[in-house]
């Protein structure tokens, strides 16, 4: 009898787990309850809120002051602010000598906020490939590149206050 009732436990938690499984894989999360919330802006850049800062937020026209750290991919680091002795990368939003997805992705961020962005090629370097001092490729052409920002200053810029 103890055999009819250990087995019987054995197939009940057996249906219970694949079937919470089967819920879980086939019925996402609402994002009311999901506590990480990834969301998409209408350009297609992908922004994960890490830490959500409490200071002044970064709009277009503003000076920022970042850290950050870009990768690809796979993972590997093409560039981050500890290889620049750990200098914050300073420069008013909206400039575009930079990439358009990583200004996309810092707007609305707030002082002290740390974020995560994807950004898709046609918002990155496209087609063009970015290569170092010697030659060396840095980025290939069509990379989605993964940032870690971190902001840590906003001010006004001074075309802002003329």
């Amino acid at each position: 009898m103890n055999t009819k009732y250990i087995v019987a436990g054995i197939i009940i938690l057996s249906v219970v787990i694949f079937g919470g499984y089967y819920v879980f894989v086939n019925y996402p999360a609402t994002e009311s309850q999901t506590q990480d919330q990834t969301t998409e802006t209408a350009d297609t850049v992908q922004v994960q809120d890490v830490t959500i800062g409490d200071g002044a937020e970064a709009t277009p026209g503003s000076v920022v002051s970042i850290l950050y750290v870009g990768m690809l991919e796979d993972g590997t680091v093409f560039d981050s602010s500890e290889v620049h002795d750990n200098e914050p990368l300073i420069f008013v939003l909206g400039n575009p000598e930079l990439i358009p997805g990583f200004q996309i992705g810092i707007n609305g961020m707030r002082e002290g906020g740390e974020r995560a962005l994807v950004i898709p090629p046609s918002l990155g370097y496209g087609a063009q490939e970015k290569r170092g001092p010697e030659g060396e490729l840095i980025i290939p052409a069509d990379s989605t590149l993964v940032f870690s920002v971190k902001l840590l200053s906003v001010t006004a810029s001074e075309t802002e206050v003329e």
